[in-house]
């Protein structure tokens, strides 16, 4: 007995006497700079523990007290992916949506406040599973060049300027702005060159010009990684120009790491350094791989086995274990930086409570958002319904009661969600019958005796509602989806299933006005629903507020004021080959089509007119900027928001340039009769092309400038209302860029 006691005393005391020691490391010492606590932790580290942090789902190192940490999370409209009830705002193309970088640095915030409480409790509980680390995968800011993409609903749409800025605001909210602590982790993704096709991801090798390259597919990187000092990047599956991202020689080296210098870390994609020897075949296995792929500082894989032959990469004299050290290094500078080793008392974050989850003031971001980012794209003076002459409402459509295709993917759970016909139901409750109509698929065709039978039930309706569109689990990554017009996550059309249009067709023939709610994460080509449709509103996958949003759009309760930020088209044949990544032909910026609606596009319940657009005649290359100022005035009977858009051209360019390209834009919200004076401020980097080496300059020469918000009449390839002036630029090449 007496041996027992001894025993166990001495192993408490060894117990003890290791914590002290443990305490006592420098590391822990938060009083020493950033650097200095991680050279002193990676120096007591084993070659062998060092290439097991360089693996997503890190083990403890129990020796020093460290515990283990899974990098990969996802917050990419809001926390995902995990068992506690969260916030859902609208997918990410639907925050683009808004036009509202302000509200998007709100968002992030709230989103950073729901993911370091459930750390803080994750951690008091020692849960150390994936989805609940403060390294989060967002956001997806490559540019959605083809509405096919299946993923291009993670992005922020087509154009380079929008996606910078609604990234930017995400990266500052999610980070915080603590001088000595990230409040959470941000990620631009996918880096670079990267929008499908998803099914042959893995092995595909995009390759662009330079012009391309600089004016297209760089700009929201440089932006996030040069201004809003994003702290991680994940670089893509696929290879650019014969090298696979995450070893490559102009992007990873030249442009990240030197060029822009970016001293953060780098993630593979879940599985690229697999695909370098597997799928690639530029490296004969995994340990040239590895070691290629740290050469080029991917610092982190994301998977299972592929950094854990750096150890033999290393005693085979492929790689040195100074070399691991940089990214070892990296990785544990972000840790520190986010407070994982301090005392609690010590990071603000680290008191944040779960209580924070859901609470009112991110409930009501995602109410605001939800609204803002709906765009009304048809009203033959249908909307709004006035509720008291209602009697019957007739709601149908695969999404009228569909939960999925209001929260998209990479998604979290909310505890109370509304789908749109629970909240159009709520709100008509005691002023108009509501029927349902189940059994419209997204895509299997409806027999012609059960379509007479809706058309019975819908009959002396005085409205109906479809409420179709498609769905995140037909499109999205990789989805094992192989039916009309979708195959693998892609899209091989981007026509409405033809059975929406057919069911539309017959409540045509019944004479039933009806609205069409579109819920997508990208452009669809709706040319007969845009003709013979009286309403029709796109609603994104809007979030958890998503199908009441809808319902206040609809019965009036809010003026409707998303733009669209990307291109809808009328057919397939205005697309280019969905494998080239030439932007020739794509976007706005470089389609010389007609666009069913247009990028930009987006109509209220009431009027705008612009006037008095006012900027200098002359200005110099040099000039630090230029002003732009241009009157707003609602003149319409409803008060509502406009977003004012700010484009240039350059008429007189002999090289390469957009037709047209955003510069700039404002939301504004005025009352009936009132109006406002804005200004913009052009920047040289605005004012400037790129040429055929990717080099950015001021050009003397004719610049055009255009202000404008909604068309007034939604007919096919209507422009943007706009005000135009043009300004001389003079005086010698101003190189903005080198």
């Amino acid at each position: 007995m007496k041996l027992n006691k001894i025993v166990c005393l001495a192993v408490l005391c060894s117990v003890g006497s290791r914590m002290t020691a443990q305490e006592t490391y420098p590391f822990r010492n938060p009083q020493l700079s950033v650097e200095q606590r991680v050279d002193d932790l990676v120096s007591r580290l084993t070659l062998e523990e060092k290439v097991k942090q360089m693996l997503n789902s890190t083990p403890p190192i129990d020796r020093l007290g460290i515990p283990a940490y899974n990098w990969w999370n996802e917050c990419l409209h809001g926390i995902g992916r995990t068992k506690y009830h969260v916030t859902v705002f609208p997918q990410a193309i639907g925050m683009a949506a808004a036009w509202n970088d302000a509200l998007i640095k709100e968002v992030a915030s709230s989103i950073a406040d729901e993911g370091r409480a459930i750390y803080n409790d994750a951690q008091r509980k020692e849960d150390y599973s994936q989805y609940h680390a403060l390294t989060y995968w967002t956001p997806n800011i490559n540019i959605f060049r083809d509405p096919r993409w299946g993923r291009g609903q993670e992005t922020y749409g087509e154009d380079p300027f929008l996606t910078s800025k609604i990234g930017e605001s995400f990266v500052l909210g999610l980070q915080g702005d603590n001088p000595r602590y990230l409040k959470a982790s941000a990620c631009a993704k996918h880096y670079a060159v990267h929008s499908g096709p998803e099914k042959n991801r893995h092995s595909f090798n995009s390759d662009v010009s330079t012009y391309d390259l600089w004016d297209t597919y760089l700009p929201a990187f440089r932006t996030l990684v040069v201004d809003a000092k994003v702290s991680g990047v994940m670089c893509a599956y696929n290879a650019f120009q014969g090298q696979p991202c995450c070893g490559n020689d102009l992007l990873m080296q030249s442009i990240l790491r030197d060029k822009w210098n970016f001293k953060g870390y780098v993630t593979s994609d879940c599985g690229a350094i697999d695909d370098i020897f597997n799928h690639h075949k530029t490296h004969p296995d995994a340990a040239t791989a590895a070691a290629d792929a740290v050469f080029h500082g991917t610092d982190l894989d994301c998977g299972q086995s592929a950094y854990l032959a750096l150890v033999k990469a290393v005693k085979d004299g492929i790689i040195t274990e100074k070399q691991i050290d940089v990214s070892v290094k990296r990785l544990f500078e972000i840790r520190f930086r986010l407070g994982l080793f301090d005392p609690v008392e010590e990071v603000d974050y680290a008191r944040i409570p779960v209580s924070i989850l859901e609470c009112r003031k991110h409930q009501d971001l995602a109410k605001q958002l939800a609204r803002e980012s709906m765009v009304l794209l048809k009203n033959d003076q249908l909307l709004p319904l006035q509720k008291n002459k209602l009697k019957k409402v007739v709601v149908m459509g695969s999404n009228a009661d569909c939960r999925e295709s209001l929260l998209g993917n990479y998604n979290g759970q909310p505890s109370r969600m509304l789908t749109p016909l629970q909240a159009i139901r709520e709100r008509l409750n005691g002023w108009a019958e509501v029927i349902y109509i189940e059994g419209v698929d997204h895509v299997d065709a409806v027999p012609e005796n059960q379509l007479k039978e809706y058309m019975r039930q819908s009959k002396e309706a005085d409205v109906a509602i479809f409420v179709g569109g498609i769905s995140p689990r037909l499109e999205g990554e990789e989805m094992p989806v192989s039916k009309d017009g979708f195959d693998g996550g892609d899209r091989t059309t981007i026509a409405l299933p033809a059975v929406q249009t057919q069911v539309m067709k017959a409540l045509a023939a019944e004479h039933i006005p009806t609205v069409f709610v579109m819920m997508t994460g990208s452009a669809l080509a709706i040319p007969w629903e845009a003709k013979n449709v009286p309403a029709i509103l796109n609603a994104w996958y809007g979030g958890q507020y998503g199908g009441e949003a809808i319902a206040d759009v609809l019965l009036g309760d809010y003026n409707p004021s998303g733009k669209l930020p990307v291109t809808f088209y009328a057919q397939d044949s205005d697309l280019p080959d969905f494998e080239s990544y030439d932007m020739q032909g794509r976007t706005y910026r470089y389609f010389n089509g007609k666009a069913l609606y247009p990028f930009g596009y987006g109509l209220s319940y009431t009027d705008f007119t612009y006037s008095s657009l006012n900027l200098p005649k002359v200005c110099h290359t040099t000039d630090k900027e230029v002003q732009v100022t241009v009157t707003v005035k609602n003149t319409g009977r409803l008060e509502g928001e406009e977003v004012v858009q700010l484009y240039i051209s350059h008429p007189d360019k002999k090289i390469l340039v957009p037709l047209t390209a955003l510069k700039g834009f404002k939301r504004v919200h005025l009352r009936s009769g009132e109006a406002q004076r804005l200004t913009f401020s052009l920047s040289p980097e605005d004012l400037s092309c790129v040429d055929e080496n990717g080099i950015r300059k001021v050009l003397p020469g004719t610049v055009r400038i255009q202000v404008g918000g909604s068309s007034p009449v939604p007919t096919l390839a209507t422009p943007l209302k706009l005000v135009e002036s043009t300004l001389k630029m003079i005086g010698n090449t101003h190189i903005i860029d080198k």
